[in-house]
């Protein structure tokens, strides 16, 4: 229960997102605009304009789960995106990193091994 890990997907809407919307507006815009599975067990955030409000949304066994951030001063960084996506395939550690105002453009990351997952391969 309220549980998220390295272990999960996490998908960053490109967007500005208006704070107001709960579980059903947030998984229209995952099925429309990300064509992504609100029920797959992914993660998805979005971020407002001023970019100092988070909200994560969930799919755990039996219902959705929000974590809602905001912050009380400054504000979250976001990647650069590919031109033309609605999304960004962020790791755990992006995303500890977004909330918690530091810079990763300026951090190189080392190689490490990651298996290609079958569910990866067909996207």
């Amino acid at each position: 229960m309220f549980s998220l890990g390295s272990s999960h997907r996490y998908y960053l809407y490109r967007h500005p997102t208006d704070m107001r919307k709960s579980f059903d507006s947030l998984c229209g815009l995952i099925e429309e605009q990300i064509k992504g599975r609100p029920l797959g067990g992914e993660v998805y955030v979005f971020i407002n304009r001023p970019r100092n409000r988070i909200k994560l949304l969930h799919w755990e066994s039996g219902g959705f789960v929000i974590y809602y951030k905001r912050l009380e001063s400054g504000t979250l960084e976001i990647p650069e995106y590919e031109e033309g996506s609605n999304s960004y395939v962020m790791s755990w550690t992006e995303l500890v990193m977004m909330v918690e105002g530091i810079r990763w453009q300026k951090i190189e990351r080392r190689k490490r091994y990651e298996p290609v997952l079958p569910e990866a391969e067909n996207q």
